[in-house]
């Protein structure tokens, strides 16, 4: 399976990006899918998140700027990112698992990130003036 991100790049505080994560090959399976970010010199952290049957969660720190969503017909993930900070620079890569037990737990923490089963290879975003 492949997951590929794209719509990253520098856009100045309080603007809007959309990204994009293209999967492949992976199974007929439902998945939970979310994003994910990794700032210069900080842990990576999950940044929104959307169940196999629609339910979404979100950070604290992007709740009400930033909008998971799924097309599932061309099995592609999205993320709309409003209201931009300098804070939300970083990379961004996107994720899946066909057991939502792991990735919830990966979410909150209970377990590392490392055992999602697929993830993308990042695209990078920097807010600034």
């Amino acid at each position: 399976a492949q997951l590929v991100e794209s719509g990253g790049g520098t856009v100045q505080p309080g603007g809007s990006l959309r990204l994009s994560c293209v999967t492949s090959g992976l199974s007929d399976s439902k998945y939970c899918m979310g994003w994910f970010r990794q700032a210069p010199g900080k842990e990576r952290e999950a940044v929104a998140a959307v169940e196999d049957y629609g339910d979404t969660y979100y950070a604290d720190s992007v709740e009400g700027r930033f909008a998971i969503s799924t097309d599932n017909a061309k099995k592609i993930l999205y993320l709309d990112l409003n209201s931009l900070m300098p804070e939300d620079s970083g990379t961004y890569y996107c994720a899946a698992d066909a057991a939502c037990v792991r990735f919830r737990a990966v979410w909150t923490a209970q377990l590392d990130q490392k055992f999602l089963e697929h993830w993308g290879q990042g695209t990078q975003i920097t807010v600034s003036s």
